[in-house]
């Protein structure tokens, strides 16, 4: 059975990156206060009607960080824990301090993923990106010092301008910092991103396969194994929260847009942070729409997550001999080798469900 997963949408952004498509807003900082009590109400009632305690939460974004903590801290205590909950919050490197990483590990925060993207600062610029990589650093101590030990450095390699050289100075910078997980996503291209409509800044492929390459070499030769196709771990540092994800799992979201599951049906909540919290005030529902997964599609999904992680799928699912070199059978299972990693998703489309 896949545990609960509590997923918590902060929408505030001091700047909006060029490539970002989520539902974040610049200009509503003045509803933080409002957001946050609308947030706990909200999960306040959906305990009262019966929520799993959560085993994993996650915070994201948007910029969670732009919060006062205390809100932060406010909204984890409004939800039901398991004993060992995996409690993840999404950081800015500009916005943390030593006194902030304090107030999240006294409220139950115990992991960090911190936006780091880059080390290098002409591809931060690229990217739209307005931290300094010397914040980093210093972010990544002050959540050690907190004692939370367990730390995600997010990164985006691909980006316009970015050399194989500053790519493998992004690497080393971060294995330096000797963190628990890394993600590493391939940058893509969101529709009605400023990124979008500047076809000379997108990502060429097989530039951002030979990162890839570079990337699961050196996080490997750093102890770090490729559990999914865009996240290496040591062992026992594997995100639960995303393997509630992976596993078709039953988590609920909170927040505008955000979005849930339960047993084969998706929903998602209405996408700005004013009318979550009208629909809040009002106790009327935040759900905006919803689809239900029928048999098949469930079942097709679930190989499809499965294939990215190193569980893989059954055998009999894949036609082996046709996807030489793409993928290898362990035991009574067939996963992707590092060449059908790169080439997954045509993979995933030889996919035949039992």
């Amino acid at each position: 059975m896949s545990e609960f997963g509590v997923y918590v949408h902060i929408p505030f952004c001091r700047h909006r990156c060029d490539y970002c498509a989520f539902a974040t807003w610049t200009d509503r900082d003045h509803l933080m206060v409002e957001y946050v009590d609308a947030v706990v109400l909200d999960i306040q009632r959906s305990v009262a009607a019966g929520m799993p305690v959560a085993d994993t939460v996650f915070f994201g974004g948007g910029t969670p960080t732009r919060l006062a903590p205390e809100l932060i801290t406010a909204i984890i205590a409004a939800i039901p824990l398991s004993a060992d909950a995996e409690v993840t919050i999404e950081c800015n490197p500009d916005d943390v301090t030593p006194e902030l990483m304090q107030v999240y590990a006294a409220g139950g925060v115990n992991r960090v993923s911190i936006g780091v993207q880059a080390m290098v600062t002409h591809v931060l610029a690229s990217l739209g990106r307005t931290h300094d990589p010397s914040n980093v650093e210093k972010a990544v101590h002050a959540a050690r010092e907190s004692g939370i030990s367990s730390i995600n450095l997010d990164l985006i390699y691909g980006v316009h301008g970015e050399s194989l050289e500053d790519w493998r100075a992004t690497l080393a910078a971060a294995i330096e910092l000797a963190p628990t997980h890394v993600s590493a996503y391939g940058l893509t291209v969101e529709a009605g991103t400023p990124l979008a409509d500047d076809p000379a800044r997108h990502p060429d492929d097989d530039d951002q396969a030979d990162k890839y390459i570079m990337t699961d070499d050196m996080l490997s030769a750093a102890g770090m194994h490729n559990y999914e196709i865009s996240n290496w771990a040591l062992d026992g540092h594997e995100c639960r929260h995303n393997k509630v994800y992976w596993s078709q799992g039953n988590y609920k979201g909170f927040g505008c847009a955000s979005h849930s599951h339960q047993d084969g049906r998706r929903y998602w909540n209405v996408r700005t942070p004013d009318r979550y919290i009208a629909c809040v005030k009002e106790d009327i529902s935040v759900e905006a729409a919803d689809e239900v997964l029928d048999d098949e599609t469930r079942a097709r999904e679930a190989l499809e997550l499965s294939l990215r992680t190193t569980d893989g799928v059954p055998l009999g699912t894949l036609d082996v001999e046709t996807l030489e070199g793409l993928v290898s059978v362990q035991g009574n299972r067939i996963v992707l080798t590092r060449q059908g990693k790169l080439l997954a998703n045509e993979v995933s489309l030889r996919l035949k469900p039992r």
